[in-house]
């Protein structure tokens, strides 16, 4: 049966509607994915940040940020991929759709990162100038650069994801994590 739009099958493979519990169980796993990978991801920047101050003796520890950016990212990512935005580039080459859902995320992660400033300064009381973000020095350039480095490390994640939507929900994933055989022989 052909995926739907959302990449949900109207029906499994033995020709009956998934369940309920099914599709919030594939929904869950989807969205782990998500974290585990955005939650690495950004652990890696926190600690290279972390490097980086120390070397000029700026003490810098906020590592449960990147667990909480992880869990809200991923449910952004989750809800954008729902949408379908690169729908009309899954003909092409795989190139278009990966590096149109890895540039257009980074867009997003940077723009609720900057809500997310705002927000937590405008809490904190102060004013909305005040509470606007800083990315590195301040300048469009910095901007520019942290927007290459998250759409060049989301790459490998859609990456996966599309060539596994090409050959088959689970195909990829189990040439991943299962025992391949020799060839001419036939796996146990």
């Amino acid at each position: 049966m052909e995926p739907t739009a959302s990449n949900t099958p109207v029906e499994s493979p033995s020709g009956t509607k998934p369940t309920f519990m099914r599709k919030i169980l594939s929904e869950f796993r989807e969205a782990f994915g998500m974290f585990l990978y955005l939650w690495v991801l950004f652990a890696l920047f926190t600690y290279h940040k972390s490097i980086v101050l120390a070397q000029h003796g700026i003490s810098y520890k906020p590592f449960g940020v990147a667990l909480v950016n992880a869990f809200i990212l991923a449910k952004v990512m989750l809800g954008a991929e729902k949408l379908n935005l690169a729908a009309k580039l899954r003909k092409k080459p795989l190139v278009y759709p990966v590096l149109h859902k890895s540039i257009v995320m980074s867009v997003m992660f940077i723009l609720f990162n900057m809500a997310e400033t705002i927000i937590h300064g405008l809490w904190k009381g102060k004013s909305l100038a005040e509470s606007m973000p800083k990315i590195g020095d301040g300048s469009p350039a910095e901007l520019v650069v942290t927007g290459i480095i998250l759409a060049v490390a989301l790459v490998p994640f859609f990456a996966f994801r599309e060539v596994s939507r090409v050959l088959g929900k689970g195909v990829l994933g189990g040439l991943f994590l299962k025992r391949v055989p020799e060839p001419g022989k036939t796996a146990q």
